[in-house]
């Protein structure tokens, strides 16, 4: 099984990051710029609007949607709640050659509570799927910066194949099997950061901001058993490891978000004056999710509170820290 061709569909930060770490792996790589507009822009300057001073490598062909057919992998790299409109384009151009098709996406499709895999699934029945995820800021991979990630699908000779492709001197894929539970880290750690983003736009100090941080771990952990993840996972690098990075950086979208709603802007205003961050849309069918399975997740429905203006931020700490003392578990 190989992977010589790498095809990755959104021309983002993500996108564009990932077809440099492709490339710099000796890959072939087609990027799609979903915007024509877009897609002239970056065949002209070598450069993408969302990363600006970041060169193309070599290798990086803009090509238009149809011909993503023709990587043996797809990354799928656009946000998670445009994944199924982005990949509907793509299916009869892929009928003949049924390339793997891998989400690049954190996150919980809003309208079903689908996982990305399960939505590429649910648009592409007959693909094989995988899930890339882990501690990873664009610019750092673009730039080949020393990152680790995760790359998980069903069978692990794929998976595995895909790592060796996709890895080089200064992108490190570590292959596993466990797709749920990678997908779990990815999705439920937005939402913690946006927790974490509140603590420190409130000022509520480096203590609060440690505290929070394990106690979501835990929640994190007692959705993902529910599911089905495996521990491995959920203490790995795309579990503890991507809620760490997230939870501690101003380069988090979802950290970002957060620190604006703890210093006094409204989740609304918030939300439509920075770049998208997946957890805002995560968060209220995560909650809903856990609830169904009756795993409770404190901080998250105080997140999902707080982003549906159901809770003000003072509100939403006041709740948790008014929560009955317990023993420590997960």
């Amino acid at each position: 099984m190989t992977f010589d061709r790498i095809a990755i569909v959104g021309a983002g930060a993500w996108g564009t990051a990932l077809a440099n770490a492709a490339a710099r792996a000796g890959r072939d790589v087609l990027l799609v710029a979903r915007n024509p507009t877009v897609a002239d822009t970056i065949a002209r300057e070598r450069t993408s609007p969302a990363l600006p001073g970041v060169k193309l490598e070599a290798q990086v062909t803009i090509v238009d949607g149809a011909a993503a057919a023709r990587g043996d992998a797809v990354l799928l790299a656009v946000p998670a709640q445009q994944l199924r409109a982005a990949l509907l384009p793509l299916l009869e151009s892929m009928r003949a050659r049924s390339p793997l098709l891998v989400a690049c996406a954190k996150g919980i499709e809003r309208t079903t509570g689908l996982f990305m895999t399960e939505v590429i699934a649910d648009v592409a029945a007959s693909a094989e799927t995988a899930i890339l995820s882990g501690p990873s800021f664009a610019a750092d991979v673009a730039r080949g910066l020393p990152t680790a990630i995760t790359l998980a699908a069903s069978n692990e000779q794929t998976a595995s194949a895909l790592a060796r492709a996709l890895g080089s001197a200064t992108f490190r894929p570590y292959h596993a099997t466990d797709v749920r539970g990678v997908e779990i880290g990815g999705a439920a750690k937005n939402v913690l950061a946006i927790a974490a983003g509140i603590v420190k736009g409130r000022n509520l100090g480096a203590s609060a901001a440690a505290a929070l941080i394990t106690r979501g771990f835990a929640e994190l952990t007692r959705f993902g058993r529910a599911c089905g993840a495996q521990p491995e996972t959920l203490t790995g690098l795309s579990g503890l490891g991507d809620l760490i990075l997230t939870c501690a950086s101003p380069q988090s979208r979802n950290f970002s978000l957060g620190v604006a709603i703890g210093a006094g802007r409204s989740p609304k205003e918030a939300i439509g004056a920075g770049p998208l961050a997946e957890g805002a849309y995560t968060a209220s069918i995560l909650v809903a999710m856990a609830g169904r399975k009756g795993v409770d997740m404190p901080i998250s429905a105080a997140v999902a509170a707080v982003l549906d203006d159901r809770l003000s931020v003072d509100e939403a700490v006041d709740q948790l820290l008014t929560r009955p003392f317990k023993a420590e578990i997960l």
